[in-house]
């Protein structure tokens, strides 16, 4: 049986996808000096690194990139932080990945905060597919769908997003 591939997201898309939550955080966040945006490994850093990009360009307050690289397939909590955490103190942290589909990676990613006493801590996924097993959900979504367990979303993200797109397989 051939596998259908459908397009959900192109380039453009991405990106306006990218603006508006962005711009989300701005109206949420902006009496703020500065925010921390902690991208998850791969992809999540990635859109991390995009949002400061138009965040830089819309809002009086600074934002930090730092990047978590967490092991998705560990029974515990298994991070690296590629920053001293503790920068994180009493600001507001935008935990962001690409797709939220179990709620156990963003469960993970709150739990590399649990000992830091943060001002508040947001989450924004690209694609929020409505399939928890955890009780997390997202404060910005670039699109929810509701989709099959059998189907599997496939996030195409580059550092240059030169081959940005999302699609449906």
């Amino acid at each position: 049986m051939e596998d259908k591939e459908l397009l959900i997201l192109n380039k453009q898309q991405i990106q306006q996808k990218i603006d508006r939550i962005a711009y989300q955080i701005l109206e949420d966040n902006y009496d703020e000096q500065e925010i921390i945006i902690a991208g998850m490994l791969p992809r999540g850093g990635f859109l991390a690194t995009r949002l400061k990009k138009v965040l830089d360009e819309i809002a009086p307050f600074k934002s930090k990139v730092l990047t978590i690289d967490l092991d998705r397939f560990s029974t515990s909590l298994n991070a690296t932080v590629d920053a001293d955490i503790q920068q994180c103190n009493d600001k507001v942290v935008i935990l962001v990945d690409d797709v939220l589909n179990s709620g156990k990676s963003l469960a993970y990613g709150f739990g590399v905060f649990l000992d830091v006493p943060l001002k508040k801590l947001r989450t924004v996924v690209l694609v929020d597919r409505n399939h928890k097993n955890f009780p997390v959900f997202t404060d910005y979504s670039g699109i929810a769908l509701s989709t099959i367990i059998k189907q599997h979303i496939d996030v195409k993200l580059s550092e240059n997003g030169e081959e940005d797109a999302v699609y449906l397989r």
